[in-house]
């Protein structure tokens, strides 16, 4: 199976995320687009935009973003507390057809401050629901001449759109990816989504969850093409394994010295709000601290979240081949990143990539 590669661009109010060393304008639009265009010059196909109420809008970075590139395509997060589907499908409809169809959609249903926006929607089952009949009107919208639908959260009547997105071969829409490990998660990823994105989890436990869905999705009712899976995973990177290993060690000491009240905690004890998918890859730890051949899991006790969590380390070499094993498994999107981000652009883009696509 062909594989698709994809980066993270930080969409931070904050400099230093993850240990980025770019300060002075770190999130100006001058500076992300170095990153895009770089990503353009060594062959990635776009990059992750992430979301959270706090930080930039996502879908408005993606536009200035698209505007000043070519070939670059921006995956951008977005979640259903902040938008009426019919105004989402407009808005992505719209971005799609200026950019040339290329736009890629990640739908975020977990909780984030969603006081803070006026979303009262807290229960998992419900919040759910809702992502259900969210992608379900969108779909219909980016499809479908006239739309009526009545559900429990969202309705739309006699509604259509213009522009529509473009179609191209078998796209028919922007791809929509999803996350989420939960059962209420899986259940609209297997009927709804277009890609299941994980998270850095070793091989059998990424096995285990693609058999899974696959089965969800005949048992569901699938209506749509088979579903896809992805990776997001922070890949860590150097000329030699044993170079790479002491530069991670030394990378993470640096992040639990600047994080020391949290070196103590477990990772049962951070778990108990933490959502399912993050839970899985705390308690990774637990069976040790390497996995597989190099998924290290040590990140994860020093502030590491989401793709931080787990680290694949190791030589180009030992990193492709790592990568190649999850697309064994049937994972054909991959979304990489690592810190200082564009000098490892630079680095992943040169040395791994090239193993990739061979």
């Amino acid at each position: 199976m062909s594989a698709e590669h994809l980066w993270y661009i930080p969409n931070q109010v904050r400099p230093g995320h993850r240990g980025d060393d770019t300060t002075e304008d770190h999130n100006s639009l001058d500076t992300l687009t170095s990153h895009a265009h770089a990503l353009e010059r060594h062959g990635f196909a776009g990059a992750l935009l992430g979301t959270s109420w706090g930080r930039p809008d996502t879908f408005t970075v993606a536009t200035a973003l698209a505007a000043r590139t070519t070939t670059f395509e921006p995956l951008v997060a977005i979640r259903p507390g902040f938008w009426r589907p019919a105004h989402f499908a407009s808005a992505a409809a719209t971005l799609d057809h200026l950019s040339g169809g290329r736009l890629r959609v990640n739908i975020v249903s977990g909780t984030d401050g969603q006081e803070a926006y006026g979303d009262g929607e807290a229960d998992p089952a419900h919040r759910y629901a809702r992502t259900r009949e969210f992608l379900q009107i969108v779909r219909r919208l980016w499809t479908q001449e006239e739309v009526t639908y009545a559900g429990q959260h969202f309705s739309v009547t006699r509604s259509s759109l213009g522009p529509r997105p473009v179609v191209r071969g078998d796209r028919a829409h922007p791809r929509i990816y999803f996350g989420g490990a939960s059962e209420a998660a899986e259940r609209v990823a297997a009927t709804e989504a277009d890609v299941q994105l994980f998270w850095g989890e070793p091989l059998d436990g990424i096995a285990e969850r693609i058999d899974r869905l696959r089965r969800l999705s005949a048992e569901l009712g699938r209506e749509h093409a088979p579903l896809e899976f992805g990776l997001r995973v922070t890949t860590f990177v150097r000329d030699t394994t044993e170079e790479a290993w002491a530069d991670a060690e030394a990378k993470v000491a640096q992040l639990a010295a600047r994080s020391p009240e949290r070196e103590a905690w477990s990772a049962r004890d951070r778990g108990r709000s933490t959502a399912v998918g993050q839970q899985r890859l705390l308690d990774l730890a637990e069976r040790g601290e390497v996995l597989d051949d190099n998924l290290w899991t040590a990140p994860g006790w020093f502030g590491g979240g989401g793709a931080g969590t787990t680290w694949l380390v190791g030589s180009a070499g030992d990193v492709a081949k790592s990568l190649r094993r999850y697309q064994d498994l049937g994972v054909t999107h991959f979304v990489l990143s690592d810190t200082p981000y564009l000098r490892e652009i630079e680095r992943q883009g040169t040395r791994l990539l090239p193993l990739l696509r061979d």
